[in-house]
Parts: structure tokens; C-alpha cells; sequence
């Protein structure tokens, strides 16, 4: 029998899982098979048989099978996607897991404000994106539990160690090495919000010769002699060219043609180390983006102000770091796929912070490749649908959307494009075209390949049984 596309996914994304007994890493890769096929927040909802239900819990339960080593095995799975890649991006952000906890035993920890009283995880993603922007995979994940009590504002009397800051560091590490040793001709670039303008993140930047684009948060002091800070030195920068750019209205924003300037210029940031009262330079090239003259009355005009060590030489060179950061969105849509979405990890019911950490690594890898054929199929629509759908997946699809179609339409046995199939998908999961927002999302995508699934399992199921010819 052949295995089906999402087992395909799980014996490369957990196979090389080194969980010290083969079974483990096999128990490991069926979950995963099953998470790809049916993604969801709780164990129950995801595992069709008691048998099935019960090798999960025992392999969350199991102290022995730790989460680095699923998080290890994926890492490389992606790495290796990275290779052939001339570059590849990794956008790099934080997050909280907000979970139930009612007795305060399930060993989860502080999120969110003192006095909201929310528990959950902390978790650092790495989430690799190829130039055209369709994500590759999770590259990294660093887990914590914040003890209780009050927030601490000690921060700058704390060592590197000590600080929330050392798990941050860990994921670019963690990312970068993997993907020098099994993509070591890709380059790659990370891509960091506006928490990241720390100094122990520049530091490590900077000493490790990585490729990076950060959102600067701080109007750093310049480090010279006369006190010049970096907005006042962009604000005699001038302009090397303009772009427009189509804003879409939201609550506080208002639709509108902005019209954007861009300024460049290298600079040598002064960096304080408060711990040993000492301070350091961290050379960089600012490039900055900015609304000028086009901003209503009331409203922050938008603005980038991006530090990056590519070289920025022309016009051209600042648009390319401009449109690269713009990447970095793709991970806020893989946590709203993972959390709430199509996989709603946060709906899990879990009674142990380890397992808890161990389920929602698995349901990661499914959001990764939900969002894979979500932008596929808009980033590049003409694909043929067996790029992303096994044999099976796409004779359901076909059979379903002919089932139930309109009275207008007229649907072959020809191999659909990605986008046409991904649109079906979306349509037999409730997507109803521009009434719902906007293109096929990932909750639609996730209950099409839901209604589909026991149908391509039987097709399967009947032709290797020889009797569908």
C-alpha cells in the first residue's frame, strides 16, 4: 500500500526524532500523520480510535521522549527544504499559549498582564519563508514557563542567563546552525520585530555574522563624540526616493494612496551594558521608510525603521530590504492557523505542561502546512494540484466538488490547478467567495480537507484492495 502524502510530511518532518527506541520515533510520526490529516486542539478530536487515543497519551506522558528532540527532528526537516534555495528568510517572533488552569498544577505559567491572572507557555518560533514568501517550515522553537508572581523590573541588573532574552538567542542559534549543516549553500537571512532591538540580540548579530533586518524599537544614542541620537540623524538624511503604497482601512487606519520616502545611512550605534557598565559599538546600515504628506489628521503616519546588514548601495538594494521585511508577516499568520485557527492548540485540555509542549510542537507542523498550501495557492495559483495533494486527496476533491456544484458549473476528471483546488477545498469547508472577506483562509482550508479526508481514504482503501480500476 502507498503511504498517503501526510504520512509522507511526518516521516520527513519527525523520522529522524531521536527518542532512544524506534517505536517512539514511529508513535511519533503515526501522531503526526493523523494531525496532518485531521488538525485540531485536543487529542480526542484528532485520533479516530481508543487505541490510538491511548499510544498519544502515553507518548505525551512519557518523560523519556523530550520535546527537544521533536523540535530537533522538525528544525532539520525544514533546513533540508531550505537547500537549493539561494536564500531563505527566517522570520523570528514570540508568543504566549493561553491554556486552562484553574488549579495552578498543570505546570504552565504567567502570560499576560499581573492582574489579567492568564497561564499558559511562552514560545520563541523560528518559521523558515522562501524569497517569494511561501513559507518552508518551523525551523526552531524555545518553550518556558514564567514562574508566578510579580513582573520583575530588575532586567538590566540580570545576567544574559537570566533574562527571557537567552531564549531568543537560543532559536537563532539553533536556527542557524541547522540550516549551515543541511543547507549550507542557502544564505540565510533572519527577520525580527521590534523586541529584538536589544542589545544581547545586535551583539549576537553582529559577533556571528549573520544576515539580519531588524525593526528598530529605541532612538539610540550614535556613538561619537558630540551626543547625536539616530532620529535626529535620519531627520538630515535625504530622501534617496519615493514609492506609493495602497493602504487597506482598518478601525484606525483610513484607505488611502500613501505616499512613502526612503532614506538610508550608516551609522555606529552606541550599545550600554549595564551589567558590567560598559559600553560597545554595533555598526549598521538604518534604512527607513516613511509616510510623508498623504497621513490624515489624527492618525501616525506608517513608518519602517529597519536596521540590516545587507548591503544597501542603490535605490533598488533599500526596496529589496524593504520588501524582504515585509515577509516577516507570514508568521503572524501561522500563529493565528496554530492557535485559534485551523489547529486551535489553545482549545487543548492537556494536564501536563511537558505534553502540552509536545502536542502543540506536532500541531506547529501541521499549521506550517496548512499555510504552505494557503499561499501556494496564491503566490503561485498555476501549480497542478499534485504539487500539494496526493492522488487520493485530488480525485476527492473533484468528486466532492462535483457532488455538490452549482447548476452552472461543469467539473472534469483534468487535474485542477492548486488554486482551483484549493478554492473547491475551501467551498466544500464553508468558504462562500468574496462575501467571506477576502481569499480561501486556513480554518476553510482546514474543514475542506476535513470533508474530504474519509473519501480519499476510501478511494485509497478500495484500489489497493484491487477493486476500483
Amino acid at each position: 500500500m502507498k503511504r498517503s502524502e501526510a504520512r509522507e510530511y511526518a516521516w520527513e518532518d519527525f523520522g529522524d526524532a531521536r527518542l532512544g527506541d524506534a517505536r517512539r520515533t514511529g508513535r511519533v510520526v503515526s501522531m503526526a500523520t493523523a494531525a496532518y490529516e485531521r488538525p485540531a486542539g485536543r487529542v480526542l478530536q484528532v485520533f479516530q480510535t481508543s487505541a490510538d487515543r491511548q499510544g498519544a497519551y502515553d507518548f505525551l506522558a512519557n518523560r523519556s521522549c523530550p520535546a527537544e528532540a521533536l523540535v530537533a527532528a522538525l528544525g532539520q526537516s525544514t533546513a533540508r527544504r531550505c537547500d537549493g534555495l539561494s536564500r531563505a528568510y527566517a522570520s523570528v517572533d514570540g508568543s504566549s499559549v493561553s491554556l486552562v488552569d484553574r488549579t495552578g498544577k498543570k505546570g504552565f505559567g504567567r502570560i499576560g498582564s499581573t492582574k489579567s491572572g492568564g497561564r499558559g507557555l511562552k514560545v520563541v518560533t523560528a518559521y523558515a519563508i522562501d524569497p517569494e514568501g511561501v513559507p518552508v517550515g518551523v525551523l526552531d522553537q524555545q518553550w518556558w514557563a514564567r514562574k508566578s508572581g510579580r513582573k520583575r523590573h530588575n532586567c538590566h541588573s540580570r545576567k544574559l542567563e537570566d533574562k527571557e532574552t537567552q531564549h531568543w538567542i537560543n532559536a537563532l542559534q539553533d536556527s542557524r546552525d541547522r540550516v549551515e549543516e543541511h543547507a549550507p549553500h542557502t544564505q540565510l537571512c533572519f527577520l525580527l520585530d521590534r523586541e529584538n532591538d536589544r542589545r544581547h540580540c545586535l551583539t549576537w548579530l553582529g559577533d556571528s555574522g549573520a544576515m539580519y533586518i531588524v525593526r528598530s524599537c529605541f532612538n539610540r544614542r550614535l556613538d561619537a563624540m558630540d551626543k547625536r541620537y539616530l532620529i535626529e540623524e535620519l531627520g538630515e538624511v535625504a530622501a534617496t526616493h519615493e514609492y506609493r503604497l495602497q493602504v487597506i482601512g482598518g478601525p484606525k487606519r483610513t484607505a488611502r494612496l500613501a505616499k512613502m520616502a526612503v532614506r538610508t545611512v550608516r551609522v555606529r550605534l552606541r550599545l550600554r551594558d549595564q551589567w558590567r557598565k560598559k559600553t560597545e559599538s554595533f555598526e549598521t546600515t538604518v534604512v527607513e521608510t516613511r509616510e510623508e504628506g498623504t497621513c490624515p489628521l489624527g492618525e501616525s503616519p506608517i513608518a519602517w525603521r529597519l536596521l540590516t546588514n545587507q548591503p544597501v548601495l542603490t535605490g533598488a538594494n533599500a526596496d529589496e530590504v524593504i520588501e524582504a521585511y515585509a515577509l516577516r508577516w507570514r508568521i503572524e499568520e501561522f500563529h493565528r492557523t496554530w492557535k485559534s485557527g485551523a489547529c486551535n492548540i489553545e482549545d487543548s485540555q492537556l494536564r501536563d505542561g511537558p505534553a502540552m509542549i509536545k502536542w502543540a510542537i506536532i500541531m506547529a507542523a501541521a499549521a506550517a502546512r496548512i499555510e504552505r498550501i494557503k499561499v501556494l495557492s496564491r503566490e503561485q495559483p498555476g501549480l497542478p494540484a499534485s504539487h500539494v495533494f496526493n492522488p487520493y486527496e485530488v480525485r476527492a476533491i473533484i468528486l466532492m466538488k462535483r457532488k455538490y456544484k452549482k447548476r452552472t458549473e461543469t467539473i472534469s476528471d483534468a487535474m485542477p490547478t492548486l488554486a482551483q483546488a484549493t478554492y473547491w477545498l475551501a467551498e466544500l469547508g464553508g468558504y462562500t467567495g468574496k462575501s467571506s472577506g477576502g481569499p480561501p483562509g486556513s480554518t476553510n482550508i482546514r474543514r475542506g480537507l476535513d470533508f474530504i479526508r474519509p473519501a480519499a481514504i476510501a478511494i485509497e482503501t478500495i484500489e489497493n484492495e484491487g477493486k476500483l480500476r
